[in-house]
């Protein structure tokens, strides 16, 4: 193991307020999306969306990594260049979801656990031959009445350690996902608790598979409501919430944290950024790792309605593109505004 290299490579990951753009959907996921939109469900047309996203011009200034999916990672252009050479030239280094997915944990109604342990090992030498310079693992935590338990904490923290232990191994940086949903009626308080019992017994289990944790990324929910409870917050709440949380429970080792958005809506998502960003920068509020975003559909959600398979409408959802992702890199820095949005 490289940790020198590794390190490296989450540094530069977090370079020139840039973000991490996930592009990673499961096939099932991609194909739901496309249906919503009424886009055929097809290999072609998912492999020209993500030629979309990838050959958008200028994306490097503000995403420095993208999280590619399996069948995403070995596609090309359609002039035969392969994405991942594309994302390369463009200086934006490329990633790769090698977790297989939330599966009902036997023994634990309404609970979840990710698989994808066997075979991670040989799955990533390919991906390391192929150019995947970090990967990302995610874990599905659900709130509810007594929950989460102990056994789904504990099952999901170690399976995230493996994972981690087996990408660093293999040279790739890991990102390290354990969400806490937020699509039920959790209040703010019950949000932060969950989070914090949560990330408490991620890092005992990553100290306890000796992960280097100069050589990983976190990538966590916002402390924040959830988006059925009635009772929301402010955006300042929210930002001071979860680097309250952050500062708790995350070693000031992990070289950064990139937030997943959770179902938030596109502007939502930069705001809450937005607000923690300038939280940290203010005077005497200092966090030891830099805040930045991992944003899935938040980034992608107003160019995929644009483009809706329609070749036509390929530079207007590029544009739709390249504006959410200014948007966040703005947030990273304290400066976006919902002027943003009209400009």
């Amino acid at each position: 193991m490289d940790v020198l290299a590794l390190k490296a490579t989450a540094d530069q990951l977090f370079a020139g307020d840039r973000g991490l753009l996930a592009m990673d959907e499961s096939t099932p996921s991609c194909n739901r999306r496309f249906a919503a939109l009424g886009i055929p469900q097809t290999e072609e047309m998912r492999r020209a969306w993500r030629e979309l996203i990838v050959t958008t011009p200028g994306l490097a200034k503000s995403i420095s990594g993208a999280i590619l999916f399996d069948e995403t990672i070995r596609q090309n252009t359609t002039d035969g260049v392969p994405f991942i050479a594309v994302l390369e030239q463009a200086g934006i280094i490329p990633g790769i979801k090698v977790d297989l997915g939330a599966k009902d944990l036997a023994g634990f109604p309404g609970e979840t656990m990710t698989e994808g342990l066997d075979g991670l090992r040989d799955r990533f030498a390919e991906y390391a031959k192929m150019g995947a310079r970090f990967a990302k693992w995610r874990a599905v935590i659900t709130p509810g009445k007594d929950l989460p338990t102990a056994g789904c904490l504990d099952a999901n923290a170690q399976a995230l350690a493996r994972y981690a232990a087996l990408a660093q191994e293999a040279g790739i940086v890991p990102i390290v996902e354990p969400e806490v949903l937020m699509d039920g009626a959790e209040t703010l308080d019950a949000c932060r608790a969950i989070t914090e019992q949560t990330l408490h017994r991620v890092f005992e289990q990553l100290d306890r598979q000796r992960v280097v944790l100069e050589g990983m990324i976190l990538k966590p929910n916002m402390v924040a409501p959830g988006l059925a409870c009635p009772t929301q917050v402010s955006v300042e709440a929210v930002a001071e919430a979860t680097v309250a949380s952050l500062r708790r429970c995350v070693p000031a080792a992990v070289p950064g944290i990139a937030f997943l958005s959770g179902g938030q809506s596109d502007e939502l998502a930069s705001e809450r950024l937005n607000a923690m960003s300038r939280l940290i920068n203010s005077a005497g509020a200092h966090a030891p790792w830099p805040l930045s975003f991992s944003y899935g559909r938040a980034v992608q959600r107003q160019a995929l309605e644009t483009w809706r398979g329609d070749a036509s409408k390929l530079s207007a959802a590029q544009q739709a593109l390249y504006h959410r992702t200014d948007c966040n890199r703005a947030a990273r820095r304290g400066e976006y505004s919902a002027a943003m949005e009209t400009k």
